[in-house]
């Protein structure tokens, strides 16, 4: 017996041998601990960012007072958001749990497509289909004002958000609308491989969200977000050249080069590849370059004066170490590694749903009399993959910092030590990040070290130089 199969059945004899109370109660008891957890890291930040009311002595005269205030105040503001959103959260999410909302949803959605004259119990897709649009709906009622307080009141009072009320909820039915077209097709493939796969349903189902996401990979960036954003080619000029002789000297196979329009949903700055193969695309965002975004013109109204007289963003060469630093994930196959990653863990949860699927007892533990069959994925990945989540996002997170040095190297292996140095400092002061972190809540959240690891790292590579 293989490893993978050893794992699937000790799991499989594990999970039937509890009883539909136990594994509900286990749920709910590991979701509030899980919760507790992250408040415990929380408060620590908080107390973190309360206590620091000076410039770090690694910073000064690189950071001024009057920004580290802004970024102080941001901090603060976010927290007591966050605190807030959790709370709600949990409490919702606990609710539809012990009051069966879930099966309520899904009678819900049989009602529905009964009223349109189908019989659901030969229509088990289409009530899927019709459960997830009921859900998302009301998921999106729900968000809404805390998305909306989130925009206009704290995103609005520290100077990033550009939306107006009207671009907001056009953007959101967007996007809802969006989902819906999207999820439709992809859901129906998966509950028809579901049902119809035998009994290695659980492979072909991976084989499809492979393909699925391929997919997606390749259409979204010239097909799905440009309906949200605006995308136009980099204008000819001296950082384009530079980029292009970049691309050219580390075998980069650049085939276009946009510029995002940013800009008018918010202040905050980005950058980032995307492409297979010889078909690779970069993508900087307006905000990220100095001499480019409306954020440093006139043009950009009242609330834009301060931020005129000093600009935002990043001028060419430290755009180009920006640069550096985003290639060097690609030179070092950190997206590929990633990637695989991923697939290999999803390939092993859809084992253990092949396994667990038809166990009667993790249906009736959240109230089901059926047995749904995107229900029971969605059970098994949300809920009794939860501790491994959890552990797995820990260790994911502590990849992600290490390629995020090795990034940093590679760009100052390419001439740009000074230059990330720079360019970090000034998104960190774009962005309002405050710069000083509690380290526990920061091993386990942060996918990206903290600015003065990443400015310390660089220093001491600087050193041996």
């Amino acid at each position: 017996m293989s490893f993978f199969e050893s794992l699937v059945s000790h799991c499989t004899e594990i999970a039937t041998s509890i009883a539909p109370k136990e594994i509900f109660v286990g749920i709910i008891s590991f979701s509030w601990a899980t919760f507790l957890w992250e408040e415990y890291l929380s408060y620590r930040q908080r107390c973190v960012v309360e206590k620091n009311k000076l410039v770090p002595a690694e910073l000064r005269g690189v950071i001024d007072r009057e920004t580290f205030d802004k970024a102080r105040a941001y901090a603060i503001d976010k927290g007591k958001f966050g605190l807030a959103e959790s709370i709600y959260s949990q409490i919702l999410g606990t609710g539809v749990m012990v009051y069966g909302g879930l099966p309520w949803l899904w009678d819900t959605a049989g009602s529905t497509i009964a009223a349109l004259g189908f019989e659901p119990d030969n229509n088990e897709i289409l009530q899927t289909i019709a459960f997830l649009t009921i859900c998302n709906g009301i998921t999106s009622l729900l968000n809404l004002p805390w998305s909306a307080y989130f925009t206009f009141k704290i995103e609005q009072k520290h100077g990033f958000n550009k939306q107006t009320p009207g671009f907001f909820i056009k953007d959101k039915l967007k996007k809802l609308a969006l989902t819906q077209i999207i999820s439709a097709p992809v859901v129906a493939g998966l509950v028809y491989i579901i049902k119809a796969g035998g009994d290695y349903f659980f492979f072909y189902l991976w084989l499809f969200t492979t393909g699925v996401f391929m997919f997606f990979m390749t259409i979204y960036p010239d097909l799905i977000a440009p309906l949200f954003d605006k995308y136009e080619p980099l204008p000819e000029g001296e950082l384009r050249t530079k980029i292009e002789t970049l691309a050219a000297r580390i075998s980069f196979p650049l085939t276009k080069l946009y510029v995002v329009e940013g800009s008018k949903r918010s202040a905050h700055s980005n950058a980032y590849f995307y492409g297979f193969f010889n078909n690779k695309r970069i993508v900087l965002y307006d905000t990220l370059l100095q001499d480019y975004t409306p954020l440093n013109t006139e043009e950009a109204g009242e609330e834009q004066k301060e931020l005129v007289k000093k600009k935002t963003g990043c001028n060419t060469i430290e755009v180009m170490a920006v640069l550096g630093h985003e290639l060097g994930h690609w030179k070092l196959n950190h997206v590929l590694k990633g990637i695989v990653i991923s697939q290999v863990n999803l390939f092993m949860i859809f084992g253990v749903f092949g396994a667990l699927y038809k166990y009667k007892p993790l249906y009736r533990a959240f109230g089901f009399s059926t047995q749904p069959a995107l229900l029971g994925l969605i059970i098994v990945m949300q809920y009794v993959f939860a501790p491994y989540n959890e552990l797995l996002s820990f260790l994911m997170n502590m990849f992600s910092r290490r390629n995020e040095y090795q990034a940093d190297e590679f760009a100052v292996s390419l001439g740009y030590k000074e230059e990330l140095q720079s360019a970090l400092v000034k998104l960190n002061k774009d962005n309002l990040g405050f710069p000083v972190h509690d380290p526990l809540y920061s091993a386990w959240h942060h996918s990206h070290p903290p600015l003065l690891h990443r400015l310390k790292a660089l220093r001491a590579h600087s050193k041996t130089d």
